[in-house]
């Protein structure tokens, strides 16, 4: 008898229809034996109307308060998923992130899992139980409420399987797997029998909305052995494993692309050795993420720092940067919004010279402008326009070969 995780996100629990169908799906795997460990998400899109509800009161809510309103939503579907299963004859318990022992850091939002207490759920395994947990939250060692950022059930899941020592961890979603690129906007995308967990954590970081990143930095950590499959079909899913089979030969694995992007420009700043530390340092104490980066030296011994954030983090980092003027020295700030970041992945490309150069030809051949680049051994990131994302990411995928044939 072995343990398994299994994960169902917010689309696979939806409604009561898809709850008993996800209690069917842990049936089927008690059945074969197994002792089951059950992480979901809330239902359907009800965080975001909880967060829709907390923006008509406040358009920057208080983060804390915020951890508090979105943590209720898993515990409606945990409580539900547990009565589906106790009529299909099932024995199973209920527990809320701090219940189950997720310990995370004293961040509220967007915190990261810093110690798991697994006796609780152990005790409950042990008595032949199915214990499901609320995905997404966890509570710091002062007792406080945190949330794990946005898809961070998938990080729930694994970072327990990791914990437990679970023999697979099975992340059930509304796709049957990991795609080229992402098949609800480009039709031709196909799916990926195997990935690599560094393919997977470049694809996450970069906009692939399948997996979130933590959650696939656990699994390579720990090597957990991670499927991403459908709980709508039963069909094999994609399987993130540390060498994945290389499909066709594929250099590049998968297009990734995400919206709501900004371009911040600090103008004017000091050309210190410091200067950059100083900022990023001054950033990341407020907990703002920071992508791509460039600088540039201009005449009179000053220098211009471009990056990019999201967007919705665009107020408090241009706060941020206001509250540290006089520290940052810098002149003023712009900020050039409704971008987007389109990305290609690949580990083939470390021995494969000259895929960015034919990347940028073809961005390049239709007409789409670059306005920030940013490079790894297996990926190249493209800052463009909004309104040029689907169409670059089109451009790309059958470029290089990822199209259904």
């Amino acid at each position: 008898m072995g343990i398994i995780v299994q994960k169902f996100g917010g689309t696979s629990v939806a409604n009561v229809e898809r709850i008993l169908n996800v209690a069917s799906c842990v049936k089927e795997e008690t059945d074969r034996g197994n002792n089951v460990v059950v992480v979901v998400s809330a239902m359907g899109k009800s965080t975001d109307t909880l967060v829709g509800l907390a923006k008509e009161i406040s358009a920057q809510p208080n983060k804390r308060e915020m951890d508090m309103l979105l943590s209720t939503g898993e515990q409606v579907t945990i409580s539900l998923l547990s009565m589906a299963l106790n009529q299909q004859g099932l024995d199973a318990v209920s527990f809320t992130g701090w219940q189950a022992g997720i310990i995370t850091e004293p961040v509220h939002g967007n915190a990261r899992i810093s110690n798991l207490k697994t006796a609780a759920i152990e005790t409950q395994l042990e008595a032949g139980k199915v214990v499901i947990v609320a995905g997404f939250q966890g509570i710091t060692e002062d007792g406080e409420i945190t949330t794990l950022g946005r898809g961070g059930s998938d990080t729930t899941a694994v970072a327990l399987a990791a914990a437990l020592k679970a023999d697979k961890c099975d992340i059930y979603t509304d796709v049957t797997g990991v795609f080229t690129t992402d098949p609800r906007y480009i039709k031709n995308a196909r799916k990926l029998l195997s990935v690599s967990y560094d393919e997977m954590l470049e694809l996450a970081n970069l906009g692939a909305g399948v997996l979130h990143p933590r959650a696939v930095e656990f699994a390579k950590n720990y090597q957990v052995r991670l499927e991403v499959r459908s709980s709508m079909e039963k069909i094999e899913g994609t399987v993130i494993e540390e060498e994945a089979a290389m499909e066709q030969n594929l250099v590049v694995r998968g297009v990734a692309f995400e919206d709501e992007i900004t371009k911040v420009t600090v103008l004017g700043l000091a050309n210190s050795l410091t200067s950059l530390s100083t900022i990023f340092t001054t950033l990341a104490e407020n907990h703002l993420n920071v992508d791509i980066i460039i600088q540039s030296i201009t005449e009179g011994d000053t220098a211009n720092l471009s990056f990019s954030i999201h967007t919705n983090d665009l107020l408090e980092t241009l706060k941020v940067l206001e509250d540290n003027k006089t520290e940052l020295g810098y002149e003023q700030i712009d900020a050039e919004n409704k971008l987007a970041k389109v990305s290609i992945v690949g580990s083939g490309m470390v021995s494969n010279p000259g895929v960015a150069a034919k990347m940028f030809e073809v961005l390049a051949a239709n007409n789409i402008q670059i306005k920030m680049v940013s490079t790894s051994e297996i990926k190249v990131s493209a800052v463009v326009e909004e309104k040029n994302m689907l169409k670059a990411v089109e451009a790309l995928h059958e470029a290089f070969g990822l199209a259904l044939q």
